[in-house]
């Protein structure tokens, strides 16, 4: 899989960086040692930040700045990682769906950085594009049904969107069929390290996911 980033993004995104990752994966139901991993990571989350500080926290900041430059409200469109430290602070816990969405859900808690998580088999085409949303291009979120990604960051295949940092696509969604994984990694803070999110992304897929053959470029 390659990606391009659309030079109108990176114009209004200056200094982007994006992580890709694949690998081959063993998708399962979320197994106990994986969820009470998650809830343990809810738990120091929970102790550390207010519903108030979520928005400072540098990744989700700098996520919710590309929002505001590429012509999105990052306050009511918010970031996934964003929702899920909300809904987290304000006690309402983690939902789990299976090994492989978690494991992503998980690598975007600790990180601070949206991430999508695809079927390598349902993306069409072996090229991603990364662009901005337009005026009412279609796009079903996950459980969301419509979404409308005007002024949203979004990969797109040739279909298609694939993948916002509000919601991924239902159409290349992550199932228990699930044997390839395509996975994208915002880094909007210039801070955050790299080699520390292939790291970090390879120890829990690897642990929870069986993942093997894992590979890994990063594009700017």
């Amino acid at each position: 899989m390659n990606l391009i980033i659309e030079p109108q993004f990176a114009a209004r995104v200056p200094g982007y960086r994006a992580m890709l990752i694949e690998a081959d994966v063993i998708n399962a139901p979320t197994p106990p040692a994986q969820i009470e991993e998650m809830n343990r990571l809810a738990d120091d989350i929970a102790s550390r930040y207010q519903v108030a500080d979520i928005n400072s926290i540098p990744a989700i900041a700098a996520t919710r700045r590309a929002y505001k430059a590429c012509g999105k409200d990052p306050n009511r469109y918010r970031p996934s990682q964003e929702q899920m430290m909300r809904r987290i602070v304000r006690g309402l816990g983690l939902y789990y769906v299976n090994a492989l969405v978690d494991a992503g859900n998980q690598l975007s808690l600790i990180t601070g950085c949206s991430v999508g998580c695809f079927d390598a088999d349902k993306i069409d085409g072996d090229t991603l594009t990364l662009g901005i949303g337009r005026d009412g291009e279609p796009y079903e979120g996950i459980g969301r049904g419509p979404l409308n990604i005007a002024g949203l960051p979004v990969f797109r295949d040739v279909t298609g969107g694939v993948g916002t940092p509000t919601s991924d696509n239902e159409r290349t969604k992550i199932s228990l069929a699930t044997t390839r994984l395509v996975m994208t990694i915002h880094l909007f803070d210039p801070a955050i390290d790299p080699n520390h999110v292939v790291a970090t992304a390879t120890d829990i897929f690897t642990r929870h996911c069986g993942a093997t053959n894992i590979r890994h470029k990063l594009y700017d």
